[in-house]
């Protein structure tokens, strides 16, 4: 183990929930993060007939980038909400958010409100991620965290997977609006469990909290330009002209803002000590180099399965959800490795081996048999496990009760923004090679357009494949960073915190 055992923490401070009562509070746990995970692919599959119904189809991408956007922004104010008045009250406030923008979006109108109703949903789905997260590391000692974050891994996994199913299903047979009416009883079982079953410690408190408005909007602000940047640049503007430009310059002003606001405030949003401490800094970036790589089996594995492999869709998502199967089992293992070597060394091990498959997808044959790069992900879900939840154990375990939801959140705002940028810089990465294979006469949107219509041409399919090949070579390097930051940055002994265990009961 690292620098600490859980036998060395006090037992008033590991006091586990009642049995009776704990099992709920996970069951309640599981449906937040199964709608947060739901909801941010189950729309999908349904955008012809939102735009059928609804119009707008030149914006209708906003339907996700609004949802991502607002997610990202608000992790960091719901991590330093749920430090200052407990992870209940948040966690309930963020589910009515959801369910009230769920309605909301049901009962759109026309494409702006349902965006508008989207980022309202967001705002909601941020407070769900982080606290989630959080309240399972609040409800379970150290030695038995990785089998409630395996869980909520295998919700996450299997709700991002059977979304696009599902919102196909309920698009085609009832009404799109039923993809989002779906999650009102859902959310009200997990508002019930949560209300009835989940019982905080009473803290003492020597003043009043403080909240950092100031530092929240900021936040917002910052996080909503840069990443409106990002995820516009290249699709609705090029990345070199005037709003790409402001945007940029807008946001890194916004940063500068950011920093003087939050040195002075009581108590920020986004403290310091985030990055000042080494094991959350190398943490931080090494899963922001994560959210990175993922982008590459996650968006462009499906076209490569079509174009180059030649199958069908449903087939060709099987290709890629392979990898939910054995992420959730390897996270699950984890604990068998990092016990006997330690958190940072265990995430290597990950890191280290998920570095190799993917600089192994571009050696694979071509045109290749289907069972290659299902076997590569079914390989590279094992590795990220063994790398993912060590580290947010780790972080969850250097920190006391009043500094996790804080440290968890900044985590996962790392490995969301991490995501962002890779789909912008791996897709300008793809269109370029595409470009340069087929004469400037094609990009990935077109290409994946042309696969409704039937088998693409042999130029077009070698293009495919040199494009997504050129995307994993950089998911790979993305993997090696995150190997260097935790070989040079983090401590080779995590700290684990006396009391660091359950406070929630």
């Amino acid at each position: 183990m690292d620098s600490a055992t859980p036998g060395t923490r006090t037992a008033a401070a590991d006091r586990p929930p009642a049995p009776a009562r704990r099992p709920a509070v996970v069951a309640a746990l599981m449906l937040c993060m199964g709608l947060a995970a739901l909801d941010s692919t189950i729309v999908s599959t349904a955008v012809p007939q939102i735009v059928g119904d609804l119009g707008g189809f030149s914006v209708f991408s906003w339907l996700f980038s609004g949802y991502l956007l607002a997610v990202t922004v608000s992790l960091p104010v719901y991590g330093k909400l749920s430090d200052t008045f407990g992870r209940k009250p948040v966690l309930i406030a963020g589910s009515i958010l959801f369910l009230v923008g769920s309605l909301l979006c049901a009962a759109a109108w026309n494409m702006a409100a349902l965006i508008a109703f989207r980022v309202v949903q967001g705002l909601g789905g941020g407070a769900l991620q982080g606290t989630v997260q959080t309240l399972a590391a609040d409800l379970y000692p150290l030695e038995q965290r990785p089998r409630i974050q395996a869980r909520l891994s295998t919700v996450w996994a299997v709700s991002a997977v059977a979304g696009p199913a599902l919102g196909g299903v309920l698009a085609t047979y009832a009404d799109w609006r039923w993809i989002f009416l779906v999650n009102l009883p859902l959310g009200a079982v997990a508002l019930w469990l949560l209300v009835r079953h989940l019982h905080e410690p009473e803290r003492a408190r020597t003043r009043r909290p403080r909240i950092d408005w100031a530092g929240a909007l900021t936040v917002f602000a910052c996080g909503g330009v840069l990443l409106t940047a990002l995820v516009q640049g290249g699709v609705a503007w090029p990345w070199l002209s005037a709003p790409s430009l402001a945007l940029f310059g807008t946001g890194l002003a916004l940063i500068a803002v950011l920093v003087l606001v939050e040195r002075r405030a009581a108590e920020p949003v986004i403290p310091g000590w985030v990055w000042r401490r080494r094991t959350i800094a190398a943490v931080n970036l090494a899963l922001g180099a994560l959210g990175l790589l993922m982008v590459a089996p996650t968006v462009f594995l499906p076209t490569y399965a079509q174009a180059v492999l030649g199958l069908a869709p449903v087939t060709a998502g099987f290709v890629l959800s392979v990898w939910t199967l054995s992420w959730p089992v390897s996270a699950a293992l984890s604990q068998h490795v990092y016990r006997r070597i330690g958190f940072r060394n265990t995430a290597m091990l990950g890191i280290g081996a998920a570095t190799l498959i993917l600089f192994a997808f571009p050696f694979l044959p071509y045109p290749g048999e289907a069972w290659q790069p299902t076997a590569l992900m079914l390989l590279l879900g094992g590795a990220l496990g063994l790398f993912q939840l060590p580290l947010i154990i780790g972080v969850q375990s250097s920190v006391g009760w009043a500094e996790r939801g804080t440290a968890t959140a900044s985590v996962l705002f790392c490995r969301q923004t991490g995501q962002t940028i890779g789909a912008a810089l791996f897709g300008a990465v793809a269109n370029g090679v595409l470009a340069a294979r087929l004469g400037g006469a094609g990009d990935l949107d077109s290409v994946t357009g042309a696969l409704e219509s039937g088998a693409p041409a042999e130029h077009v399919r070698r293009a495919v494949a040199d494009a997504v090949h050129s995307v994993y070579f950089g998911a790979a390097c993305a993997a090696g960073l995150a190997f260097l930051v935790l070989l040079l940055l983090a401590p080779r002994r995590f700290p684990v915190l006396p009391g660091s265990g359950d406070r929630a009961d």
